[in-house]
């Protein structure tokens, strides 16, 4: 019935997460809100680090991407659950030092990393760099030289993959601001230079297609791509590349028109291309790591709104205004993004209206989504948009100077809250009088 299997209808009708009843949840803590399941949540943890265990025999790392959702919750959980991390800034970095993460199991990405960013990862010995360019490389080697270490980095590599995804999230192509390309040459030319560099230690390359990706044959082709670029350097180099991170992009199932591949099958199929082809190029099989973020995330978490007003326009469209809009989830004003919605206080009785919901920002374009079939709504009543556990609060914004709103985490039963809700003081707060 739902997109996700955590929700359900109790016996008022009511759309339930995780089995609590999330109009009591909209009543305890306000409206818009963010609620993440953590039960599901490291249970989607678990399917990957055991696929990682059955596949490679335990020679592997999953490192959640925490671009995707990250707070001190999200990275307790992910230490708890012996899962890594994949971080993109010092904020994020910070976030997972201030909870104790171990830093050996942290990968620290970003195309243009600063002088800071750097030498915090430095400092705080991060166990994998991703270098994005020659440049950084350079600069890492310089900072590591200074703060008298070494540091293993790994290299981004762009495998030259079309993973038939959206445009502004597709990343394995040649033109794309990630990486190094294979075509012209230029990764291989990289490698020679990260050999050269005192204070650096190339322990591996890396990869990523794109994002929301449904089909399994762009991941086997990539890994393809690698592991013969792994033989490639063994060859001509005589250096043997110890660690292969095949990054994220599984999709995930926001309405009933996705059909994401089970994540179990990713895997097995690209492990048995990777094993196929380190015997055939007599390459030792190497040290896996994968980085999911939406696919353990974003099935976990709804948001809540409340119904403003209902204005309908004869023979043109229903109107549907929120308390919340692109501030708080701005993906369907960047990619169209489709989700699947809910009238929480109605979720037994039958999607009888098509409309489109409206947020509250000043924006004609603020809109959560265009033709959604729900349940006859009218003001005050709770609506319940799905799958919001990926990119909505990582990505909000206070546009129009609206804070942002709490985020909850459910688990067995009981509700707690993860992140504040922002009030009219945290708006003002860095303002200089």
């Amino acid at each position: 019935m739902f997109v996700s299997k955590n929700l359900s209808v109790n016996e008022n009708g009511h759309l339930t997460i995780g089995g609590i009843d999330t109009t009591q949840l909209a009543k305890k803590y306000g409206t818009p809100l963010y609620v993440m399941d953590e039960d599901l949540i490291r249970e989607n943890c678990r399917s990957f680090k055991d696929s990682i265990d059955r596949y490679y025999g335990g020679e592997g790392l999953v490192c959640y991407a925490s671009k995707a959702f990250c707070c001190k919750a999200m990275c307790r959980i992910m230490m708890e659950e012996g899962i890594g991390l994949d971080v993109v800034s010092e904020g994020e970095l910070f976030t997972a030092s201030s909870v104790g993460f171990p830093m050996d199991k942290v990968c620290f990405h970003g195309n243009n990393k600063t002088d800071e960013e750097l030498s915090l990862a430095i400092r705080y010995g991060v166990g994998r760099i991703i270098v994005d360019n020659i440049y950084e490389l350079e600069r890492l080697g310089r900072l590591a030289g200074e703060a008298g270490k070494k540091v293993g980095i790994m290299y981004r590599i762009k495998p030259g993959i079309d993973a038939h995804t959206h445009d502004f999230i597709r990343t394995g192509q040649i033109d794309s601001k990630f990486g190094f390309a294979l075509e012209t040459g230029e990764a291989f030319e990289a490698v020679k230079k990260a050999l050269e560099i005192e204070n650096v230690e190339l322990v591996g390359l890396h990869c990523h297609i794109g994002s929301q990706i449904f089909d399994i044959d762009p991941f086997v082709l990539a890994a393809e791509v690698m592991i013969n670029f792994i033989a490639k350097i063994r060859d001509e180099l005589g250096f043997e590349v110890k660690e292969l991170n095949l990054g994220g992009g599984f999709g995930i199932k926001y309405t009933d028109d996705d059909t994401p591949v089970p994540y179990d099958k990713y895997m097995e199929n690209v492990s048995v291309k990777v094993k196929e082809l380190c015997k055939e190029k007599n390459v030792s099989l190497p040290f896996i790591l994968i980085e999911p973020g939406r696919s353990i995330a974003a099935p976990a978490g709804i948001t809540l709104y409340t119904v403003g007003g209902v204005k309908n326009i004869p023979n043109i469209r229903t109107y549907v205004s929120v308390d919340g809009g692109m501030c708080d989830n701005p993906r369907y004003a960047l990619y169209k993004s489709k989700y699947d919605v809910v009238a929480a206080n109605k979720a037994s009785e039958p999607k009888s209206e098509t409309v489109t919901i409206a947020g509250k920002c000043c924006e004609s374009g603020d809109l959560i989504g265009e033709g959604m079939p729900i349940q006859k709504v009218e003001e005050g009543d709770i609506i319940a948009v799905l799958a919001t556990g990926a990119y909505n609060y990582s990505m909000s914004s206070n546009y129009n100077r609206i804070p942002k709103p709490a985020v909850v985490m459910v688990k067995g039963g009981e509700s707690r809250i993860a992140v504040m809700r922002e009030n009219l003081e945290d708006i003002v707060r860095n303002d200089v009088d």
